[in-house]
C-alpha cells in the first residue's frame, strides 16, 4: 500500500510541476485554465483556455527508441498546417507543442471503413505525400519500416525481454518482406495512421498527431490505415486503385501485403518495447 501511496504522490507531483511548466509558457495572453485531454501514447496531452481561445497542448521529451524527436514532430506539423491537413502550431520549445484546439470528434475504425470517409482520407493522404515535401524546414525523419524492425530487435535482445528468442525468426521473415516491397517511390508520410489521428469537425477532416512523421514508401501508409483500422481485402483493393489511379497488378498487391506485415510486426514490437521503455500508463 505504501508503495501505491508514493506512486500516487509522485504522480500528482508531476501533474502540478507539468501545469506549472504550461502556465510559464510566453504564449499565452492572460491566466489560463488546464485541463488533462485524454489519449497520448508518446506524449500527454492538455486542453488550456486561454481568455476565450481554446489550444492544445502536447508535452513530452525525445523518445529515441521509438525514433521519435520533437523537432522532427515539430516540423512536421508546421508543414501539414501549410498544406491544410492540421491545425497550426501555436507555439513550440523543447517539450512541449502548442496548436489551434479543433472542435470536432475523433474517427473509429468503423468510420475509416465508410467509403465516403476512406476516400477523403485518401486524400488526406495524397496531400500529405506530394505536397508536404516543399513545407519541411531543416532536415527530415526517415521512416524505413524494416529500419524499425532492426532497432527494436535489438533492443528486446539487449533488454533481454522474454521473447527474445522468437527474433532471430522474426527478423529473417522481416528481411524476406523487405525484399518483397522492392524499389519504392519516396514520398513523405504520416505513418501512424490509427482512426484515433483523424478528427471529423464536420466540415472537413484533419490530420493530427506527426510523432513518427518522414519519408518512406506511400505503401506504409496505406497498409498501415488498413491494418489498423480492418478494412477488408475488396477494400484494400479500392483503395490501392484510388491512390495510385489504376487497377492493382499482382506485383502491387505483393509489395503493399508485405509492408502490411511489415507494418504489423512493427505494432508488436513496438508493444513490446514499450512494455520496458514507456513512462505513460496507456
Amino acid at each position: 500500500m505504501k508503495r501505491e501511496r508514493d506512486d500516487s504522490e509522485q504522480s500528482r507531483e508531476s501533474m502540478r510541476d507539468i501545469n506549472e511548466f504550461i502556465r510559464a509558457l510566453p504564449c499565452w495572453k492572460g491566466s489560463v485554465e488546464i485541463a488533462i485531454h485524454p489519449g497520448g501514447i508518446t506524449n500527454q496531452n492538455f486542453l488550456v483556455q486561454d481568455q476565450n481561445e481554446k489550444f492544445f497542448a502536447r508535452v513530452g521529451e525525445d523518445l529515441p527508441v521509438h525514433g521519435v524527436m520533437r523537432c522532427n514532430e515539430v516540423a512536421a506539423s508546421r508543414a501539414a498546417c501549410a498544406v491544410g491537413l492540421a491545425p497550426e502550431v501555436i507555439y513550440s520549445a523543447p517539450g512541449v507543442l502548442v496548436m489551434n484546439f479543433i472542435r470536432g470528434r475523433t474517427l473509429s475504425s468503423k468510420d475509416v471503413k465508410r467509403e465516403e470517409t476512406l476516400r477523403k482520407i485518401l486524400s488526406l493522404i495524397g496531400r500529405c505525400h506530394r505536397d508536404m515535401p516543399a513545407h519541411i524546414r531543416g532536415s527530415a525523419n526517415l521512416f524505413w519500416v524494416f529500419q524499425v524492425l532492426r532497432n527494436y530487435a535489438a533492443t528486446l535482445r539487449d533488454d533481454d525481454n522474454r521473447l527474445a528468442a522468437q527474433l532471430p525468426r522474426l527478423m529473417e521473415i522481416a528481411d524476406r518482406l523487405e525484399d518483397a516491397v522492392g524499389t519504392i517511390q519516396l514520398v513523405f508520410g504520416h505513418n501512424d495512421l490509427l482512426a484515433a489521428n483523424f478528427i471529423d469537425d464536420e466540415d472537413r477532416l484533419w490530420l493530427i498527431d506527426w510523432d513518427y512523421a518522414g519519408f518512406n514508401s506511400p505503401l506504409f501508409d496505406l497498409a498501415n490505415l488498413a491494418s489498423n483500422n480492418g478494412l477488408t481485402a475488396k477494400q484494400e483493393d479500392w483503395m490501392l486503385e484510388i491512390y495510385f489511379d489504376r487497377r492493382p497488378d499482382d506485383g502491387l498487391r505483393r509489395a503493399y501485403n508485405a509492408m502490411k506485415c511489415a507494418s504489423l510486426l512493427r505494432e508488436g514490437l513496438w508493444s513490446l518495447v514499450s512494455e520496458t521503455h514507456s513512462t505513460i500508463d496507456f
